[in-house]
């Protein structure tokens, strides 16, 4: 199966924002209870404020964190500043400058709100059986299933691995599933319907086709002896 098969919506949207958030997105993700404001307070200065709380809502959105903070969109910082009493969003160059003190604060988010890397093992089999449980129960396209394994990592608090990983997963447990499904099938037929089934494929002495292509062929006429041949009279 071809890895490339993500849409160009999908790629432009994996782990980044494709545009404003509505208003119903910003109620849901962005929201910022008494816990967050708590644990925001306890940075120091306006700057890391903002900072640290665009971080922590862009990852609940998102589900992997945002390296470059001027690309989140600006009614997400009004939005997420007005719950901190700020007004001079002008700060966040200041915070966006210390990539150390970004790194520290991805880290403490992590730690504090639960998240997990997509390479424990625990949560990268969790996600595998649930992906092959649906490629083998169902023929659902891969992109499906990439918006399916994308909507539980974020609601399981796993970070999203890079696209390609994801992809070449994807990519791999159909193709298991597709397997397992030709063994099923191949195992079917008893000895003596296999046999018969061969003999489809032989080309007899004198014939330049098999007789299994032959049926491939719609009749020329559909009367007479061609349509006794296609209808085994």
């Amino acid at each position: 199966m071809p890895a490339d098969f993500l849409t160009e919506e999908q790629k432009a949207t994996y782990g980044r924002f494709s545009g404003q958030p509505n208003e119903m997105q910003l109620t849901r993700y962005f929201h910022l209870d008494e816990n967050d404001l708590a644990f925001i307070a306890n940075r120091r200065g306006d700057q890391n404020h903002l900072g640290f709380a665009l971080q922590l809502a862009s990852l609940r959105f998102l589900g992997t964190f945002i390296s470059d903070l001027s690309l989140i969109p600006i009614n997400v910082q009004s939005f997420i500043a007005s719950q901190l009493s700020l007004s001079d969003l002008s700060i966040l160059s200041n915070y966006a400058q210390r990539k150390t003190i970004q790194r520290k604060h991805a880290a403490l988010i992590r730690k504090h709100y639960g998240y997990h890397e997509f390479s424990d093992l625990s949560w990268f089999f969790r996600l595998s059986r649930l992906l092959y449980t649906r490629a083998w129960l169902t023929n659902e396209r891969p992109s499906l299933l990439f918006d399916c394994a994308t909507s539980w990592l974020i609601r399981n608090k796993v970070l999203l691995p890079g696209v390609i990983t994801l992809v070449r997963l994807i990519s791999q447990i159909r193709e298991r599933a597709d397997t397992r499904l030709w063994k099923e099938l191949s195992s079917l037929p008893s000895g003596e319907q296999r046999k018969k089934l061969e003999t489809l494929l032989e080309v007899v002495e004198g014939e330049r086709i098999s007789q299994f292509d032959s049926y491939r062929r719609s009749p020329v006429n559909i009367r007479g002896p061609s349509f006794n041949l296609y209808s085994g009279a």
